[in-house]
């Protein structure tokens, strides 16, 4: 016990002094944002420009891997359970310094073009249709399934993709979830996909953006996760003519923080149009689209005009350790 009428007032105003400092201390760093984490000063703006769905086909490998080695896109994620996946984990073998994660699938949404677990389909049984795939949807008419995904089968899913790519030479620089499947359908499926990356030490694809319409993703994380402070992806909503013009707004609009692009190039070809020829979103011409932008010289020039830097989940991979 502290008797302050016996103390000399010179040491109570530096004991007080010392209660505020210790007192403000944990809220500084706590509300100190990503970028100054990473060492930039405020208000600068950085930029994740991230592939999805690397290993789907052998013509979403080689674009992703003709930008990759161009510069501009600068980071990607590979699809395990897909058909493709071992080329593109001999390139991630091979290339250890690129910046790649691994998109978890749960989902295997094209008709005639499909995949299924890497665990046996009798451990998860809640995430395969009568043939042994992924369903196409958990949703639109597929309501049953979705409510019907058992999260302790989700985790096995998870955890058998992690070790196929461990297995396979692969070393993931972060986690993320093909169309969202982890991050949009509730708690306990996030969590599970948040257990297993902390226990791989991995970061997660989390943005403030969604914590409004999910408050659970909020409550879950921890102050050693790392949370992005946006995203941007196209929308089907915009026509062919205007694609360059959605980027290039998005580009001269970015706010300070770091942002992830999310894209999806792949080569127009025989291959890429037979494997998503039910439906043109996210096709072969919309992932062409997708290629020409960002390896083109304009992309280049707003880059610079805007001040923009890109960084990897490598980069933000570090500044979690070291927090």
């Amino acid at each position: 016990m502290v008797y302050w009428s016996t103390m000399n007032p010179s040491v109570i105003l530096r004991v007080l002094l010392l209660g505020c400092l210790f007192s403000t201390f944990p809220v500084r760093v706590f509300s100190q944002t990503l970028a100054e984490r990473l060492g930039y000063p405020p208000g600068t703006k950085l930029l994740i420009v991230h592939a999805d769905d690397l290993g789907e086909t052998h013509s979403v490998n080689a674009a992703a891997i003709k930008a990759l080695e161009g510069g501009t896109i600068n980071s990607a994620s590979l699809m395990v359970p897909c058909p493709w996946f071992p080329e593109i984990a001999d390139y991630a073998k091979s290339h250890p310094d690129a910046d790649l994660g691994l998109h978890l699938t749960l989902t295997s949404e094209r008709v005639y073009y499909r995949w299924g677990p890497v665990a046996s389909t009798d451990k998860v049984p809640s995430l395969v249709d009568q043939n042994g795939y992924f369903h196409h949807d958990w949703e639109k008419g597929e309501h049953i399934v979705g409510e019907h995904i058992n999260a302790k089968e989700v985790e096995i899913e998870l955890r058998a993709q992690i070790e196929r790519a461990l297995a396979m030479g692969v070393r993931p620089t972060h986690l993320d979830s093909h169309q969202y499947r982890l991050i949009m359908n509730g708690k306990e499926l996030f969590d599970a996909m948040l257990r297993v990356a902390h226990d791989y030490k991995l970061p997660i694809f989390v943005t403030r953006d969604w914590f409004a319409d999910h408050p659970y993703l909020q409550a879950s994380l921890g102050p050693g996760d790392i949370v992005l402070d946006h995203t941007v992806t196209i929308e089907p909503e915009v026509p062919p003519e205007k694609w360059a013009d959605f980027y290039l707004a998005a580009l001269k609009n970015l706010k300070p923080g770091v942002t992830e692009f999310v894209i999806h190039p792949g080569y127009d070809n025989e291959e890429l149009r037979a494997a998503t020829r039910e439906r043109s979103t996210w096709g072969s011409a919309w992932r062409q689209r997708d290629y020409d932008f960002f390896t083109s010289d304009q992309f280049r020039k707003i880059l610079a005009e805007q001040k923009i830097k890109l960084i990897t989940w490598r980069e933000l991979s570090r500044a979690a350790q070291a927090k």
